[in-house]
């Protein structure tokens, strides 16, 4: 089995490859390793996986469409697993350019060519954040996503129509993963957990907003990749699933539990809610649930504990 995967050394994707990889699947990597954020930590990543003998790195963009139609044909691709976006509902406010090109264009060469070449299975990273607007809790996959808040989510949700259109014109089986506030080792420097650890290590000011009343559906890495390889082995003409805990948890218990396995105190300063945030991500996985029987297994007691493993090894 050939997966092709764009963007694997970032966070998700890296885990999802070696997973692949230790099943003995083909994985086919295409990624930039721009400087969106540490190159070293990106590169990190790709030694792990080159240690594998059934691993195999392009270094090209996706912007390069005959390039990229090189990597299906001499690879006889089988399924396509897309996360190749520009990430972060913040950076779409100081650069949305960026946006158009890698979540829109970027996804639309991908799926394209897809399409062309008949693979089996495209999964593809949408985002919570397209629920942003909704007031009712827990977020439904029923609900209407409409009213986008951020350019990040308005990108995502344009990648669910396309993928629709696709599924629709050309048969294409197509799952769309609507992630949120995935964490654990290797995680990029600009999310939550990563990014209090760094400030917390440096006696920096943690920036909390809303004042403390904040809540996040905190997803551990491992459930989120038996989710995804889920996706992967099920085919389906169009679905979607939202891969969530089911149990917000207070930022404030987040930074607490980080402090006690860290052995740090954090330095907090609080400020009010942005227009672009969310004060609370609840997700209802009940209809994943009855189609895929998955429940996630790490609490965010463990979950955090692993990550602080990870980071006193790795920041030494």
């Amino acid at each position: 089995m050939n997966i092709l995967i764009t963007w694997t050394s970032w966070f998700i994707w890296f885990f999802l490859a070696k997973r692949l990889l230790e099943r003995w699947n083909n994985v086919i990597w295409v990624d930039i390793e721009n400087d969106y954020y540490d190159i070293n930590l990106k590169i990190s990543r790709r030694n792990i996986l080159e240690k594998y003998s059934n691993f195999k790195f392009y270094k090209i963009g996706l912007e390069n469409l005959m390039i990229l139609e090189q990597v299906f044909i001499e690879n006889k691709i089988d399924k396509v697993c897309n996360l190749a976006a520009q990430a972060w509902v913040r950076y779409s406010i100081e650069n949305p350019f960026a946006y158009i090109e890698s979540n829109i264009v970027w996804f639309h060469n991908i799926i394209n060519l897809s399409a062309k070449y008949k693979v089996q299975n495209f999964v593809y990273a949408s985002s919570s954040s397209v629920y942003w607007k909704n007031e009712k809790q827990p977020f439904s996959i029923e609900d209407k996503v409409d009213n986008p808040v951020s350019l990040y989510a308005a990108t995502k949700k344009t990648n669910e129509l396309i993928a629709h259109t696709y599924s629709h014109l050309y048969n294409l089986p197509t799952t769309w993963l609507r992630f949120f506030t995935v964490y654990g080792p290797y995680s990029r420097p600009d999310m939550a957990m990563l990014k209090f650890a760094l400030k917390m290590k440096k006696w920096e000011k943690i920036e909390i907003y809303n004042n403390w009343d904040m809540q996040r559906d905190f997803t551990y890495i491992d459930d989120i990749i038996d989710w995804i390889v889920m996706s992967l082995d099920q085919i389906n003409k169009y679905e979607i699933f939202n891969l969530w805990n089911d149990k917000p948890v207070k930022l404030e218990y987040m930074i607490n539990t980080l402090e006690k396995y860290l052995w740090i105190k954090a330095n907090k300063i609080y400020l009010p809610m942005q227009d672009w945030d969310v004060k609370t991500t609840w997700s209802d996985i009940e209809y994943t649930y009855k189609k895929t029987w998955w429940k996630p297994k790490i609490s965010i007691e463990k979950g955090v504990e692993n990550f602080a493993i990870w980071f006193n090894e790795y920041y030494k």
